[in-house]
């Protein structure tokens, strides 16, 4: 951790999705973010057959770091939406599995307000107590910011305001530590990198698709998206394979 870069030797893959739930009406903006509650189920029950154990971003760190070795997947989630308590929570616990939800700790309670402009349903985010009752049952939180703003298109003042309230507001709400960053719509430079880090996070992860690899830095992590549209084979391949890789 200290050169800020992963040292795990076999590729690490860091799955993101978004909403747990049946999808909207054919034509809604984004309605690949959903994914069925039984497609997740389907996913997770591969994983733990395959012999993976789901991990949250602070389980992950030792096999990101190379102390540890294994056959693991880091599982997040980004927004902190209330049908990921629904819908995966139950299906996490059933194989033991643990994941890393972003949320966004000025909408906490609310709803995801920065999608109003561009047609997306409004959709409950979890409040303080469903926040409790994530992390009463083993899951982590993360920040994504304290608005879920673009940070490629505000200053660095207002850049350096939404991340340290990102995390002390979250963690003045559930009462633990926050560690880990999520870069909202994946949009960040360089500079972001260094005020996540200052801030006192341990990782932040990016919409770049590709498995994590040995000397990727900590504050620029890849992820696999699943989407509606994920088959179990295509997320076989996603996860076990360079299919991803090849998508930097």
């Amino acid at each position: 951790m200290a050169n800020l870069l992963t040292g795990n030797l076999q590729p690490i893959p860091i799955l993101v999705y978004h909403q747990i739930d049946q999808a909207p009406p054919k034509g809604s903006p984004f309605r690949s973010l959903y994914v069925a509650p039984a497609a997740f189920a389907r996913q997770m029950m591969l994983l733990k057959w395959l012999g993976y154990t789901g991990l949250s971003m602070t389980g992950l760190q030792p096999y990101l770091s190379g102390e540890r070795t294994g056959k693991v997947v880091g599982i997040t989630f980004d927004d902190g939406y209330l049908n990921n308590l629904k819908h995966a929570l139950p299906v996490l616990m059933r194989y033991g599995f643990s994941s890393t939800c972003y949320a966004v700790s000025n909408l906490i309670g609310q709803t995801n307000v920065w999608d109003e402009g561009i047609g997306i349903a409004q959709t409950a985010l979890m409040n303080k107590s469903q926040i409790h009752q994530w992390l009463e049952n083993g899951q982590e939180i993360g920040s994504h910011t304290s608005n879920h703003v673009n940070m490629s298109e505000i200053n660095d003042e207002t850049c350096h305001l939404e991340i340290t309230h990102g995390k002390t507001d979250l963690e003045a709400a559930v009462m633990a530590p926050v560690e880990h960053f999520c870069y909202p719509y994946g949009r960040y430079e360089p500079k972001h990198c260094d005020m996540v880090r200052t801030q006192g996070f341990k990782t932040a992860t990016t919409t770049q698709r590709s498995r994590c690899h040995n000397g990727t830095h900590m504050f620029e992590i890849p992820r696999i998206p699943i989407v509606r549209s994920t088959t179990l084979p295509q997320f076989w391949l996603k996860f076990a394979s360079s299919y991803e890789d090849r998508r930097k």
